[in-house]
């Protein structure tokens, strides 16, 4: 969809279509736009059965599902958004509007943001954003209990998105873009991985629990003069601490949207960060070891994906590169999680 609907944006009324993942079946579009004379971004929210995306991103009509199609708006009409981490200095766009149209889809209206996108975000930037989202985690150890209200959110994120991506059996381990890219060492660190991901997912059921986000990367934060601001809160729930931060490190460079030779200063700032933002609640070693666990529980199935792509169509939304490209790109950020997940196992 190049433009809103008309009854939500008149022609007259610019509107430019902003990057999405058009897979996902909750988006009916994004669009950088005007409402009442100031600058908004328009979201559209759809409910299932309206899209013809794959089955893997499909809007789901339950309420703890990973992909519940409900949930942002949810989270933006309860407040829970704008203020959940605001006592660690993270806000939330200001919501504009919501308004619940004929067709059943949803229009979230939000403020638009005046700041540097986060993928102009600097190393210290990401160390700050880090040790805030560290205390926010920290405010909410032991209090996942008052989230029982809102039913909406969800119920095993991590769990339940990582075991939903299409891995077809027998991983092609040795396909040849895969040995022309990857050593024979990685490629048997991401096979041992993905052959003990329930393991690693059973070792994350361990860590304390805390409010996540979900979704920390470049693409949804805005570095504005007050502090980071998230945008698409539409996976959050309780999960184990050190996932958002471990995303926010591996994340940021899959999708070539940072420069790579960026990882290992990147990794270590964040990591630094987020274990000083619970140092007051959290022992700096299991801070440290939730990050790398989490980091490999998260992206088990990344590899097994891209090998049962390879030589086909890359499928991506993000990264713009050539399956060459790519599988080259990705090398560093991938033997990082295949280190992670060695270290956490052993």
């Amino acid at each position: 969809m190049t433009r809103p609907p008309l009854d939500l944006v008149p022609a007259e009324v610019p509107a430019y279509p902003l990057t999405h993942n058009p897979l996902n079946g909750v988006t009916g579009g994004i669009w950088r736009t005007r409402r009442d004379g100031r600058p908004a971004v328009l979201k559209l929210i759809a409910p299932p059965g309206g899209g013809a995306g794959p089955a893997h991103w499909a809007a789901s009509a339950d309420p703890g599902h990973w992909n519940y199609w409900r949930r942002e708006v949810e989270a933006y009409h309860s407040g829970l958004a704008t203020t959940a981490w605001a006592g660690a200095g993270l806000a939330a766009p200001e919501v504009l509007a919501i308004e619940e149209r004929p067709d059943g889809t949803v229009a979230l209206w939000l403020a638009d943001l005046d700041g540097r996108p986060g993928t102009a975000g600097s190393v210290a930037d990401l160390a700050d954003l880090a040790r805030r989202l560290g205390a926010a985690h920290a405010d909410w150890l032991d209090r996942t209990g008052e989230l029982s209200r809102h039913d909406w959110l969800a119920r095993d994120w991590l769990r339940d998105y990582t075991l939903s991506r299409p891995v077809a059996e027998p991983v092609p381990w040795d396909h040849p873009v895969a040995v022309a890219a990857w050593p024979a060492a990685l490629r048997a660190g991401l096979r041992r991985l993905w052959e003990r991901r329930h393991a690693v997912l059973a070792a994350t059921d361990r860590l304390p629990r805390t409010l996540c986000h979900h979704d920390v990367w470049p693409p949804n934060v805005v570095f504005t003069d007050g502090g980071p601001v998230l945008l698409d809160w539409s996976f959050v729930g309780p999960g184990p601490i050190g996932e958002d931060a471990a995303n926010l490190v591996l994340d940021t460079f899959f999708d070539g949207l940072v420069d790579v030779a960026l990882l290992p200063e990147v990794a270590d700032a964040v990591l630094a960060g987020y274990v000083d933002g619970l140092r007051d609640a959290v022992d700096p070693a299991l801070a440290a070891r939730a990050v790398k666990l989490t980091g490999a529980a998260k992206y088990f199935w990344l590899a097994p994906v891209m090998l049962n792509r390879a030589g086909g169509a890359t499928g991506q939304t993000y990264d713009r590169r050539d399956e060459a490209a790519m599988f080259a790109g990705r090398r560093p950020v991938l033997e990082l999680l295949a280190r992670w997940a060695d270290e956490q196992l052993s």
